[in-house]
Formats: C-alpha cells, sequence, structure tokens
C-alpha cells in the first residue's frame, strides 16, 4: 500500500458540519499547507526534531548488512535448500526464527548473534521498547518466481526499500557480489526481500503510541461504566483505494488516531490497530469498535488514518502530536482536531512516502452509513452500538 501524496493542504473547517465550528477551527489552528511560521506544524518542527530520515537511514544500513550476510549463508547448499523450503511454506518468515531451529543449518546458526542485534538496532531506529523480539522477516518477492526456486535456482538476497519511488534496487548472491535490480520490473530470477514485520512492529508501536500519550494525559482512563455499558461507533466495513505497489514492498499495516475531548475537557488520543487492512481495494468487514463514546465530553470526533512503512519512529511521532494537542483548550463546543494532528507531523514525513493515508472530520456519535475520508483515498461504513455492561 502506498501513501504516495504531497502533504495535504487542507482549509481548516472547511468539512465542519457547524458553521460557528469553523471560526474556532480557524482561529485554533491554521491550515497544514500555511506558509512556515503561521502554522502549528511549523512550532511542531521547531519543538520537536523529525528523526523519519534518520529512522529510514538506521533500518536501511541495518537490513542491508543483514542482506548481504544472510546471501553469503546461502552458498551452503543445505542451509539453502532450509531456507528455501521455509520461504515457500510460509510467506513471510521469521529469520530468526529460522537460524534457531535445532536442525538449522551450521552456515544459518552462525546468523544468529548478528540477527539478535539488528533486531534491538531495528527496534531502537523505531522508538520500540527493547522487548519488541525479532523484528526481521524473510519473503519472497513475488509468487512468479516460486517455479524457478522450487527448480533449485540460487535466489539473490535485497533488503526492502522503504522509498516507493526507488528506481534501483541492490540485492547481493552467494558470493558478496552486488546486483542492481529495475525497482519497476519484476526480476527474471528469484529474490528474498529482507523487511521488517510490519504487523509486529505496529503492535509495539501502539503499545508505544499508548505509553506516550498516556503520560502526557492524552488518554486518560475514562470513569467506571461497569453494569451500565456506553455506546461506541462500530466500523463494519472500511476500504482504500486501490494503489500499485513495486514487487519489492509487502503489505502495509494500517492504524488510526481518534482524536476528541475527553470528559476532563482535555485532548485524548486513542490509537486503533487495524492490521487486517493491508490491501487497497478490497473492501474489509471488521465490526471493529472505532470510538467509545464514553471516553469523550462530546458527541464527535476525529481520525486520521495513518500507515506503517518501516520507516516510523513511534516515540518521537508521540510526542510530535502530543506537544501540539496539549497546546488546545477546550472551548465549551467541539473544535475538529484532524488539522492540528496533521500540522504536529515533522514536514519531511511528506516526501517521498508519507505515513498520512487519510482522515475523517466530525464523526457523529448517531452517524450510520458510508463516510468518505477528506481525500478521498478511503471509505468507512459505520454503525452506533451499544456494549452492554457486565
Amino acid at each position: 500500500m502506498s501513501s504516495r501524496h504531497a502533504r495535504p493542504k487542507l482549509l481548516a473547517g472547511a468539512l465542519i458540519s457547524v458553521s460557528t465550528l469553523a471560526a474556532v477551527q480557524l482561529a485554533a489552528f491554521p491550515a497544514a499547507g500555511a506558509p512556515a511560521g503561521t502554522g502549528a506544524g511549523d512550532r511542531a518542527a521547531a519543538s520537536v526534531p523529525s528523526s523519519r530520515a534518520a529512522t529510514a537511514a538506521a533500518v536501511g544500513r541495518v537490513e542491508d548488512r543483514t542482506a548481504r550476510a544472510l546471501a553469503a549463508s546461502l552458498a551452503d547448499a543445505t542451509w539453502r535448500s532450509q531456507v528455501r523450503d521455509a520461504v515457500l511454506a510460509d510467506k513471510q518468515g521469521d529469520l530468526r526464527a529460522l537460524t534457531g531451529r535445532p536442525a538449522a543449518a551450521q552456515a544459518g546458526k552462525r546468523l544468529t548473534s548478528s540477527l539478535v542485534s539488528a533486531d534491538r538496532q531495528i527496534a531502537a531506529a523505531k522508538g520500540l521498547g527493547a522487548d519488541t523480539g525479532s523484528l526481521l522477516r524473510l519473503r519472497l518477492a513475488a509468487d512468479s518466481m516460486r517455479k524457478d526456486l522450487k527448480a533449485g535456482a540460487v535466489p539473490l538476497v535485497a533488503a526492502a526499500e522503504a522509498d516507493d519511488h526507488a528506481k534501483t534496487i541492490t540485492a547481493y548472491d552467494s558470493n558478496g557480489a552486488a546486483h542492481t535490480l529495475d525497482a519497476g520490473r519484476t526480476p527474471d530470477r528469484p529474490v528474498y526481500v529482507l523487511d521488517i514485520d510490519e504487523s509486529k512492529a505496529l503492535a509495539a508501536g501502539m503499545k508505544v503510541m499508548r505509553q506516550e500519550f498516556g503520560e502526557r494525559g492524552l488518554t486518560a482512563p475514562r470513569a467506571s461504566t461497569t453494569g451500565s455499558g456506553f455506546w461506541t461507533t462500530r466500523m463494519t466495513g472500511v476500504a482504500l483505494s486501490d494503489d500499485e505497489e513495486p514487487w519489492f514492498k509487502g503489505d502495509a499495516e494500517v492504524y488510526s488516531l481518534v482524536t476528541g475531548f475527553g470528559s476532563d475537557g482535555r485532548v485524548r488520543v486513542d490509537p486503533v490497530e487495524m492490521p487486517y487492512l493491508d490491501k487497497d481495494g478490497v473492501v474489509y468487514h471488521p465490526n471493529q469498535i472505532l470510538v467509545n463514546w464514553s471516553n469523550y465530553k462530546y458527541n464527535l470526533a476525529d481520525v486520521v488514518m495513518m500507515e506503517e512503512d518501516g520507516s516510523t519512529n513511534y516515540r518521537d511521532l508521540a510526542k510530535a502530536i502530543a506537544g501540539i494537542l496539549l497546546t488546545i483548550a477546550d472551548q465549551g463546543a467541539y473544535i475538529p482536531l484532524v488539522n492540528a494532528v496533521l500540522d504536529a507531523i515533522p514536514d519531511d514525513w511528506w516526501t517521498d512516502d508519507p505515513d498520512y493515508v487519510d482522515s475523517w472530520y466530525t464523526l457523529a456519535k448517531n452517524d450510520t452509513g458510508r463516510r468518505d475520508g477528506a481525500r478521498s483515498n478511503g471509505w468507512m461504513t459505520l454503525e452506533p452500538y451499544y456494549v452492554q455492561g457486565l
């Protein structure tokens, strides 16, 4: 999945259903496309250094180094056969688990310690906890390569490229030689792609974001509703626009940030994982609770949908968002917060491969039916849903 859009020039308040709120919105935070020095994003950029480029570079170095080492290890025929069987059986295999198998060839076992170190370095670069565990996975670049791989062709190994617009990809053979591959054309020989388990990284990232938001008072626990139940908005359908991915990219992992004012009058952010939403052009029916209205003061909330593409530092992202949202005070009327969230994202996140997917302004407690995203990159079908108390 690819976002492939420039930073959106949102008209603050343009989608607000209550006209009196538009003036409040415009006064509270200028449009995302405002000139330097006028928007909340400029304040965020000044107070929280962007780390996207640094994260991408750090992760890329580790992946490239590991890809080269793995390619060299495939000179061992026994190990090469074990890796081949594992890749053919599992589309996205845990590389460290593969080298740690009791029956793994020595060529594979020798990679274990370096893989442990690589996983830790990647976790640190992405702002994840030291207990995240193995993150590197191995997959075949395309199903069209399976036949040649089964026939015994020796594969190349490439690290996944974070940039969707890359023209070439570097892959390594078992002799350590580098091969330059055309990023726009699927190779005619098998290629293993080494990248991050985005599903696992996303789960760990949501944990980090909840922790960061909680420490800053943005996810204060709601009052107990034991025995009384509460109203929610349930998402019964969701889809994103079709968008071709280059051959070297795997499925993306999507999450949403639900924002509004908590019952205490402070801005609240609730991260919502959407691990199933990994392909464009597919309609999913998750029946997932998107908004728990017992957490919010007003009957309106906003949703910003993002995607994990390997270059996200969750801790820095949470700090940047919190830094802006904490400056917004409850004015006694609902203020849409989508622009504030987008303005908090450092500018260089919007170049090449932005993580921003779409946004939904002013979701209402009683909304039913289809709601299209503000940038027309996705839609949801929603319904009120009452959760009975125990």
